[in-house]
């Protein structure tokens, strides 16, 4: 997928952005990426459409988005104040922080202890997804895309008519013998 320009500076964009970068992180984008602490080779959640994830209505979570920009600033702020750090004023709160500070934030809210360890970890989940699922778009879609996390766990590509097919047992070997009377599509006679 080819990296987005710094065209989007919205604060909700950008802190989501850190948060996702933090849970699957990834190389910056361009030159003075802030949301992207570049902790990591190669293209991380980001990269990968968390934010088209999150933003897509069938999550669940679109509508509370500002929501949880807004508290993860919150946390940043205290965050910061309790550890004498002191945030850049021209990006939002989380984005300011360092990638190990963000890191160890994103640790303390998905705490078994954090009271609310759900939201975060819900939000940490479709980074994730945006990542080694690419669950906004199709399969095929996304690897012709050039789908960074498809392509680091190895997805095979389709067929030339779009079909997956898989002439070596993933094994080595099948793992049962065909019922004899299993029809040629596959299915149970």
């Amino acid at each position: 997928m080819p990296p987005r320009a710094p065209a989007d500076d919205n604060p909700r964009t950008t802190t989501l952005e850190a948060f996702a970068d933090t849970i699957v992180p990834g190389e910056k984008r361009y030159p003075g990426d802030l949301a992207v602490a570049g902790a990591a080779e190669g293209a991380g959640a980001v990269q990968a459409g968390a934010i088209e994830l999150l933003e897509w209505n069938a999550t669940g979570v679109t509508e509370g988005l500002d929501d949880y920009a807004r508290l993860l600033g919150d946390h940043a702020r205290d965050y910061a104040a309790e550890h004498g750090l002191t945030l850049d004023d021209s990006v939002p709160p989380f984005v300011a922080l360092t990638f190990e500070h963000r890191t160890a934030l994103v640790r303390r809210l998905t705490a078994p202890d954090h009271p609310e360890k759900a939201f975060w970890v819900l939000l940490a989940l479709f980074s994730n997804m945006a990542y080694d699922s690419a669950a906004h778009t199709s399969t095929a879609e996304a690897i012709a895309a050039g789908h960074p996390g498809l392509l680091a766990m190895g997805i095979a590509r389709p067929g030339d008519d779009g079909l997956w097919r898989f002439p070596a047992h993933s094994y080595g070997r099948p793992l049962a013998r065909l019922h004899p009377d299993t029809t040629p599509s596959g299915s149970p006679a």
